[in-house]
């Protein structure tokens, strides 16, 4: 089982224009994108722009990685939650062990699921403020 902690970059919008000029400025390489309305259980009320924008992009760069999303419908993006810390597991249950720890004294931002990009995600900010996503990798 792997633990790793990856910067998890959320915009408003401009989540490809930011992964071009990554991909130009640090020879970042996509690993894997899905847009909102590739998603399976998102409303059918999403306009085209909105179907559009990035619901997780993930590029390597070098040996570390960067993960990125568009915030849905253009909302602003509150206060640290610009920048978050991905905690990358290979396993659901540990990713869950992890996810219930930091969530104690915190605040549930996404409840802990399978969503479509990894069979279980949460998002969570800790007691101290920080927010963390709890991200499990696909196994191949």
């Amino acid at each position: 089982m792997t633990v790793k902690l990856t910067p998890y970059i959320t915009l408003e919008g401009k989540t490809r224009e930011a992964i071009q000029f990554y991909e130009q400025a640090i020879g970042a390489k996509v690993l894997s994108i899905i847009t909102y309305g590739e998603m399976p259980e998102m409303p059918n009320t999403f306009n085209d722009d909105l179907k559009n924008l990035v619901a997780h992009a993930k590029l390597q760069v070098g040996e570390a990685e960067l993960m990125f999303s568009d915030a849905p419908g253009g909302s602003p993006i509150g206060n640290g939650k610009r920048v978050t810390i991905c905690i990358t597991t290979n396993d659901v249950e540990k990713s869950k062990r992890i996810y219930e720890a930091l969530r104690q004294d915190g605040q549930v931002n996404l409840p802990f699921m399978e969503e479509p990009f990894s069979p279980g995600f949460g998002d969570v900010t800790d007691k101290f403020g920080v927010t963390f996503q709890i991200y499990t990798e696909i196994q191949n």
